[in-house]
């Protein structure tokens, strides 16, 4: 029997506005397969390069926004 190819996650890296803000850029996707074995496919980058960090989050969800240094500051600029 052959597993489904369907994608189960989201690829997102950072992407630096400033020294403290940033946003996430979905970048490409991944299955798990049920025998644990985790394929990733990255089909784009940041223009300007990025740190190598992904995240994958499962398909229909994002990242978590990083918490407010102070109490009212906006968490990304844009």
């Amino acid at each position: 029997m052959t597993e489904p190819q369907t994608p189960t996650h989201t690829a997102f890296t950072k992407r630096r506005i400033s020294k403290r803000h940033f946003v996430w850029l979905e970048i490409g996707n991944g299955r798990l397969d049920s025998d644990g074995i985790f394929h990733g496919f990255l089909d784009r980058t940041p223009i300007g390069g990025f740190s190598g960090y992904v995240y994958f989050a499962p398909v229909g969800t994002t990242p978590a926004e990083p918490e407010p240094e102070r109490p009212g500051q906006a968490l990304v600029e844009e």
